[in-house]
């Protein structure tokens, strides 16, 4: 998880969590705009929450564990009881699924980023476009019902951007998250670390669960994502990540994301439904 900055800290816009003692129903949900640098300040709760970001990106700070973040084809999954900190660096457009403990038993028992299939896409698509009375009624009571079942289907894969503990690793993921663009191989990293490419490989695969070069590219598309929205020519935004041509970039981005740069810059932000 990243230190905290107490200068960086000062300038954000704290928010508390909505339902700080009970849920009003088994199933709720709600969705807001969060303008950039706010953050939930450090909370628990006794139900499961599903966060979704429909734009920007969200990220989950689990207390005294890992950092999590996903962009819009990833949720994040929060089994009841976990401490947390919810933030968002740019303006992002979230939701949040909130699960009472008693329907929690089919979602995963640890914290995880989950994969959003079309049926789950669709169903937060509406429910955001149509927000659930509260109480909600018997037909809202059922999608939401419904995106409950597809959650409990859903991949599971932990952080769509996970850390690494080992010293020669983060650093160099650290050197990559201040310049995504940086084209050096592998090999080339692992001399400045004074480690082996076979080695930092090796460790890649047992603290990422993915090679070193689909790490660099999620990295790309985590950072691309919110000058895409905020309104950055594509052009501009493809060679700061590390891509020549703006066909390549495009093709990984559609093949990652399911959608184009230029679809995803069109995402806009909707009001707060409380």
């Amino acid at each position: 998880m990243r230190r905290s900055d107490p200068e960086a800290d000062a300038a954000l816009t704290l928010h508390a969590a909505p339902y700080p003692y009970a849920l009003p129903a088994p199933l709720v949900f709600r969705t807001a705009a969060m303008p950039a640098r706010a953050r939930y300040e450090r909370h628990r709760h006794a139900w499961g929450e599903f966060v979704y970001s429909f734009s920007g990106l969200m990220e989950v700070q689990m207390i005294g564990a890992q950092t999590f973040l996903a962009p819009p084809q990833f949720g994040i999954w929060l089994p009841p009881e976990v401490e947390h900190i919810g933030l968002n660096r740019q303006a992002a457009t979230h939701s949040s699924l909130y699960v009472d403990a008693a329907l929690c038993g089919a979602l995963p028992p640890r914290p995880c980023a989950l994969a959003v299939d079309p049926i789950a896409r669709a169903v937060l698509e509406h429910l955001r476009e149509h927000p659930p009375a509260q109480p909600a009624r018997t037909e809202e009571q059922r999608l939401m019902q419904v995106l409950v079942d597809r959650l409990t289907q859903a991949r599971a894969i932990g952080s769509y951007l996970p850390r690494s503990g080992d010293p020669a690793l983060a650093a160099v993921l650290a050197a990559l998250e201040a310049d995504p663009g940086d084209e050096r191989s592998l090999a080339d990293w692992a001399a400045q670390v004074h480690s082996t490419e076979r080695t930092l490989a090796r460790r890649c695969r047992r603290d990422l669960g993915m090679g070193f070069a689909e790490w660099r590219q999620r990295l790309r598309i985590v950072r691309a994502l919110p000058r895409l929205e905020a309104g950055e020519k594509v052009a501009s935004v493809e060679l700061d990540v590390g891509y020549a041509s703006a066909s390549a970039f495009i093709a990984m981005f559609r093949r990652v994301t399911g959608a184009t740069p230029r679809e995803a810059g069109r995402a806009q932000p909707v009001t707060d439904s409380g």
